[in-house]
């Protein structure tokens, strides 16, 4: 039939009911909480994930390897699917080059079919608003080269805007020093961080106080939004096991822009184990990052 397939990995964080009814196929990463493996068809419970954390346990992740990509492709080729992978940001994760390797390994192997891998830069249900806007244009009807050249085009539109509850996983991970995350703590700092035009996270600005945060979160989407108001029909939350400030957030929006349809997730145990429990992450379109 020749038709093609989004796929996407697990850290896009979109519900299962919107993966299945759009049919799109997710390839696992894996992460590894008290000597056991997660990712695939092991998984443990996204609320067991971060009530481990608060007790003490560290996560560390890894990587999708090329073997498990080229797998998931193969599966797909045989069905004479064309493949259009929207994957994790490179500047965050060598996931993306596993299926570049995997895509070049499988090209000869079935000329007839397209493959083509895009690095969408974003992260979380960044990510996953990135493939929203693919399966839009999926359903208009548009080829795979058109979505394609759409979602490259258009990838700097994607911002994402952070806050997280504590610094001590920033540091664990490298993304603040010790220092920062020490005095951050005890005078109650609240980083506001995004995902960069190069796909790195970064930090955007700093505020006093939780529910401020929060607050500063929807007043950046204001001033990045602008002119771009007709492009967010839909927006995007997800919150690291605190789900009374992602409807908070929610509300904010409502009342602020007016936008009704706003999907919240929970985020990945890969993306969670750095950013830790107590994140929100807003997600929208934007004039830039």
């Amino acid at each position: 039939m020749n038709n093609y397939i989004i796929t996407t990995d697990s850290t896009c964080d979109l519900p299962d009911d919107y993966i299945g009814r759009n049919n799109i196929q997710i390839i696992p990463l894996y992460y590894s909480m008290d000597d056991i493996t997660y990712g695939g068809e092991l998984k443990l419970d996204p609320y067991e994930f971060y009530s481990k954390m608060r007790l003490g346990s560290m996560p560390t992740t890894m990587a999708t390897n090329p073997d498990v990509v080229e797998t998931c492709f193969r599966e797909l080729l045989e069905q004479d699917y064309n493949i259009l992978h929207i994957g994790f940001s490179s500047a965050l994760s060598s996931s993306y080059n596993s299926a570049a390797v995997a895509a070049r390994n499988l090209s000869q192997e079935y000329p007839n079919n397209k493959i083509i891998i895009i690095d969408s830069l974003c992260a979380s249900l960044g990510q996953g608003l990135f493939v929203h806007h693919a399966v839009k244009l999926r359903d208009k009807k548009l080829s795979i080269e058109q979505v394609a050249d759409y979602l490259e085009s258009h990838k700097q539109n994607f911002c994402h805007l952070f806050t997280v509850d504590d610094l001590n996983h920033l540091y664990r991970g490298g993304r603040v020093s010790k220092a920062t995350a020490v005095i951050g703590t005890i005078a109650s700092i609240k980083p506001i961080l995004h995902v960069d035009s190069e796909g790195r996270l970064t930090a955007f600005s700093k505020v006093r106080g939780r529910k401020k945060s929060l607050h500063t979160l929807v007043n950046h989407m204001e001033t990045l939004s602008k002119g771009y108001e007709d492009k967010n029909d839909t927006v995007f939350i997800s919150h690291g096991d605190c789900i009374e400030d992602a409807e908070f957030v929610a509300g904010l929006i409502r009342e602020k822009f007016g936008i009704s349809n706003i999907i919240i997730n929970m985020v990945s145990p890969t993306i969670g184990a750095h950013s830790g429990p107590g994140t929100v992450a807003l997600f929208f379109i934007g004039d830039h990052r």
